[in-house]
């Protein structure tokens, strides 16, 4: 798995600091085999941290004179399904609400993801949407099936429709959005009934129809939700469901990190000291599965 971002200046940069969520989570579910994050040039100053929701985070300050920044996150990642216990998905979606039922085992932990944020805010489109899936003692998995269903047959896949500080209502308006947006509109359809959700950001492996060769750079960043089921055996249970794709995350998709919308988590960010004019930035995601073993038993005969 490789993710490129390549920025170019018109002129020279003296001094460029970012902030990068390129390092994919260790989950149940994902094992990282190997990752690391090289920038170039190289960085003056930099380390690794893990913020608030557990995520990695990679920090550099690049003070040597450029005129182009490259920043790579590669490595690899073996990834599972999430199997989500039956038990979990059959309880009333009312009793999952932390803000109404703060009583409930480790609904504290998930109240700030019942609330709005920077980039979900709560409509009263996304409250009326939602309340045709969120019916009266509906069970949670059924009922956020239900909404992701909807979501997809009634909103377009379109990257002209809007842009990265598009809101949840301009998505309603155009009814068309790409994962980000979905993902937005989601969230604030769940969390405007009460539920806690977050956003997810990370890779889906594309599959060539069949015949042809996969495309290098093909691949995208992309997005998802995660909606929290409850405390179960000790550890909160969480359903995971992308929108763009109407289907429950499986082993194609990678976890990267999460948050309360796309401004928590975003690949890159960050502040630069310039006088240049323009800039570009291209970005090219490479998720590929490792070629087979040709011997598994590892005999050299």
């Amino acid at each position: 798995m490789r993710h490129t971002t390549t920025y170019t200046y018109d002129a020279p940069v003296s001094d460029s600091l970012g902030v990068a969520h390129l390092v994919p989570r260790s989950l149940p579910w994902q094992r990282v085999s190997s990752y690391d994050v090289t920038v170039t040039p190289t960085p003056g100053d930099r380390t690794a941290d893990v913020d608030y929701y557990g995520n990695h985070v990679t920090y550099f300050q690049v003070t040597e004179p450029h005129e182009r920044l490259v920043v790579e996150g590669a490595g690899e990642v073996d990834v599972a399904a999430p199997v989500v216990p039956p038990a979990p998905l059959a309880a009333p979606w009312e009793t999952l609400r932390p803000l109404l039922v703060p009583g409930a085992p480790r609904a504290w932990a998930a109240t700030d993801l019942a609330l709005p944020s920077a980039q979900v805010d709560h409509p009263a489109g996304a409250v009326e949407y939602a309340a045709r899936s969120l019916t009266a003692r509906r069970p949670v998995g059924e009922a956020v099936t239900d909404l992701m269903h909807r979501v997809h047959a009634d909103f377009d896949y379109d990257k002209t429709a809007t842009t990265v500080t598009s809101t949840v209502e301009h998505t309603f308006e155009r009814r068309a959005g790409v994962c980000q947006d979905f993902a937005h509109l989601m969230l604030a359809c769940l969390r405007s009934h009460g539920l806690a959700a977050r956003y997810v950001s990370g890779y889906l492996a594309t599959q060539p129809p069949p015949g042809k060769p996969r495309l290098v750079g093909a691949d995208a960043s992309h997005a998802w939700v995660e909606v929290w089921l409850g405390e179960h055996d000790g550890a909160d249970t969480w359903l995971a469901l992308d929108p763009t794709n109407d289907q429950a995350v499986g082993d194609r998709h990678v976890t990267v990190a999460w948050g309360r919308d796309y401004g928590d988590v975003p690949p890159l960010k960050g502040v630069i000291y310039t006088e240049a004019k323009r800039s570009t930035m291209q970005v090219s995601v490479d998720v590929a599965p490792l070629p087979p073993d040709p011997d598994p038993t590892g005999d050299p005969s």
